[in-house]
């Protein structure tokens, strides 16, 4: 049995999904103490329950200690098989995370699975739909297998209520090579809100493009959805190449202005831009899952975050794969997976 120390590098939920997934695949059991030891209120938060209990209902696997509020989880992992699924988180917890979660062993499961997860879709802390949709799964479905993803409702923090469906056609992952991403198509900024009042949103774009003085007024969009979906308020800074896009979000918090927030993603966004680098930080983190189970692949990402150095040494320990990771020339590091 593989024991993790819940309190070790980035220290968050992310260990607890990822080793999910991989004892999933693998067929290791694991266990994890001290689980998110660094966080104002640790232990397992409700989409951490989720999650697993997601993973436990594709596969049958048994768990004890899943309770909300754990420190201490151990998992026996059974096999992950195709099916029709639906989980609830029960509240604005992210319905992206309990679908990194369950992707990777159904990816490889004996036939196609369709799942509804409810739930958050854009709140803090976790990808917004968008990102999963149109940053994320393009990489999944260049290495084989074919994920799409709809976004039926949206669910902001602290509400929840959102629905999305994803259509899952396995096939064996296949090493691919992102270091290039190829000529800038487009870029565009949207904020989307509901249940405020609309110079919130209009108030983050006006900061963005201020700080983003090669972007045009005709890339700035404002979408107001239903009421009843909110209320909550994100603005997405996107930036589209030929082989890769880039998806950076603000989401709207008590006690923080709409200028420091357009101000914050522009910055992000102006770094990623400037540099060579395939993948952004949040997409870095999730093609390690990915690239290990396919034995291969490359790319390159900007300067590694805590999250993706925990989330290379979680997937080395379940694999015994080697993943290299090189700093490059203009700052640029190499992620390879061997």
């Amino acid at each position: 049995m593989i024991t993790i120390d819940g309190s070790e590098g980035e220290g968050g939920g992310q260990m607890v999904r990822n080793s999910c997934a991989l004892s999933l695949v693998t067929g290791q059991p694991f266990r994890i103490t001290n689980i998110r030891a660094k966080r104002s209120k640790p232990g397992l938060m409700r989409q951490h329950v989720t999650a697993v209990e997601a993973a436990a209902a594709i596969s049958g696997s048994e768990c004890s200690g899943l309770t909300v509020g754990s420190s201490d989880l151990t998992f026996h992992p059974g096999k992950a098989q195709a099916g029709d699924y639906r989980f609830a988180v029960g509240t604005a917890g992210s319905t992206g995370l309990v679908l990194q979660t369950v992707l990777m062993p159904l990816l490889l499961a004996d036939g196609p699975s369709r799942l509804v997860l409810e739930g958050g879709t854009h709140n803090m802390l976790a990808p917004p739909f968008d990102f999963i949709e149109r940053c994320f799964l393009p990489i999944i479905n260049r290495m084989g297998p074919r994920v799409s993803a709809r976004l039926m409702r949206h669910g902001f923090y602290p509400r929840g209520g959102g629905r999305i469906e994803v259509e899952i056609a396995p096939a064996p992952l296949v090493p691919v090579d992102c270091t290039r991403r190829g000529d800038l198509l487009c870029v565009g900024a949207q904020a989307a809100y509901c249940g405020l009042a609309g110079e919130i949103p209009q108030r983050m774009l006006d900061r963005a493009r201020k700080d983003l003085p090669g972007w045009n007024a005709e890339d700035f969009a404002i979408r107001k959805l239903p009421d009843d979906q909110g209320p909550g308020v994100i603005l997405m800074l996107e930036a589209r190449y030929q082989e890769v896009t880039e998806i950076v979000s603000g989401f709207g918090q008590l006690g923080v202005t709409a200028e420091r927030l357009g101000k914050t993603a522009a910055a992000r966004m102006r770094g990623y831009l400037e540099s060579d680098a395939f993948a952004g930080p949040y997409l870095a983190d999730q093609l390690i899952l990915p690239f290990v189970l396919a034995g291969g692949g490359t790319f390159t990402t900007v300067k590694p975050s805590q999250h993706l150095v925990t989330a290379i040494d979680i997937a080395q320990r379940f694999t015994g794969r080697t993943v290299r990771l090189e700093q490059q020339e203009g700052g640029c590091h190499r992620v390879g997976v061997e």
